[in-house]
């Protein structure tokens, strides 16, 4: 008896062996098939936007200055996969689960879009892949992480910004910002002949006239006193959004990431406004704003008419 109890025992020991080995063997067929998801949907997007961008050339930049290409959006459980499996990563300098996944909801709300994404990072396949049938661009402050990039990601749309900022200057080039708001560093204006020392006037002259539908602030880097800091990043984006085929084809959404620093917070509060930030939407360290054109050219934000004129009276004496 106890010599046929052993036997049974080691029957079931190897049964259930068995299946933990099946259930392994389904887990990383599962993976792996995710995986070759992703790669088929950012290759196939690589095309579709080296397609876009020939045919948009060839009919004198006309598709650029629209709104998105027509091509259709990624079927949602590939999306949700894609999210789900992003924010699990244990990739170093990634973004937190909770910021992919918010940032994740309004590219799945208004996707594909037109995408404009400050700095290069982990999350840059998963935002070009999201966003597929739509057109994302990156600009970066690394020439030589674009030069990088660029023969690894085929479709990957990118360009290197020179920024003359230092995070150790914020508050005086804020100061200048608010002197000249009404002129230099106006809300309206075109950013190719801007003089503010905020603005970012030498990108590829036809990103200018795109209609962008989401502006992603994820650069350039702030880490010290050195660092060219968001000031300009943040500044640009709230022109942009107010003026030309941007403003003219209705909100933008703006997604600011590192909102629980101060330069994010003091400038996002100043040229994105309190007043377009949607509550509940963002996180504790991603702000989420919906710039509405207003036609104001003297103001970003309510209230900061009456701050500049009374600002004009004491420099007068008046």
């Amino acid at each position: 008896m106890k010599s046929h109890g052993s036997r049974d025992k080691l029957q079931a020991a190897a049964t259930s062996s068995h299946r933990r080995v099946l259930l392994l063997v389904f887990a990383s067929c599962f993976v792996l098939a995710t995986f070759l998801t992703f790669v088929y949907n950012t290759s196939h997007f690589a095309s579709a936007s080296s397609s876009a961008s020939a045919s948009g050339s060839g009919a004198g930049g006309a598709a650029s200055s629209g709104g998105a290409s027509s091509g259709s959006a990624l079927p949602l459980p590939v999306f949700d996969a894609l999210v789900h499996f992003a924010s699990i990563s244990n990739a170093t300098h990634r973004m937190s689960d909770t910021d992919i996944r918010a940032i994740s909801a309004v590219l799945r709300a208004r996707g594909p879009c037109n995408l404009l994404v400050f700095g290069l990072g982990a999350e840059s396949p998963l935002w070009l892949a999201l966003n597929h049938g739509g057109r994302t661009v990156f600009l970066e402050e690394n020439e030589f992480y674009v030069k990088y990039l660029e023969p690894r990601h085929p479709g990957l749309e990118a360009y290197d910004v020179s920024y003359t900022t230092k995070v150790r200057d914020f508050r005086d080039l804020l100061d200048a910002s608010r002197a000249s708001r009404a002129a230099e560093c106006r809300p309206i204006q075109n950013l190719l002949f801007s003089e503010c020392r905020l603005a970012i006037n030498d990108l590829p002259n036809e990103l200018y006239d795109v209609a962008w539908d989401i502006i992603l602030i994820d650069g350039p880097s702030g880490w010290n006193p050195t660092s060219p800091g968001r000031m300009s990043s943040i500044f640009t984006t709230a022109v942009l959004a107010r003026t030309g085929a941007t403003a003219a084809k209705g909100p933008t959404d703006v997604l600011v990431h590192d909102f629980q620093f101060e330069v994010e917070q003091v400038l996002s509060k100043e040229f994105l406004c309190d007043e377009n930030r949607i509550a509940g939407s963002g996180t504790p360290s991603l702000g989420h704003f919906v710039i509405r054109p207003d036609g104001r050219r003297d103001a970003f934000c309510s209230g900061q008419e009456s701050t500049a004129a009374t600002t004009s009276e004491e420099k007068t004496g008046k």
